[in-house]
């Protein structure tokens, strides 16, 4: 989704150290959306050591909500370690 680009990037520089943040392109890597499961765009997943934990499908309506799932998955990996 076009209108993720400018909020992954914002979200990959906020993060950057911390989290890491990219994006694939369905068309281009079926077998991978695939794997996981993704049935609507934009899926982002949020990954703990190479394993889906969570995902959020379709557009929250900007940075904060995203914002706020990616601290919320930190926190409670945080509480597991």
């Amino acid at each position: 989704c076009r209108m993720m680009t400018p909020v992954v990037e914002q979200l990959a520089g906020e993060f950057a150290g911390k989290v890491k943040i990219g994006k694939l392109d369905v068309d281009y890597n079926q077998e991978i959306a695939i794997r996981y499961g993704v049935m609507g765009i934009p899926t982002l997943g949020l990954f703990r050591e190479g394993r889906l934990v969570d995902r959020l499908v379709g557009y929250p309506g900007g940075a904060g909500p995203i914002r706020a799932w990616i601290e919320k998955g930190a926190e409670v990996a945080s509480a597991r370690n």
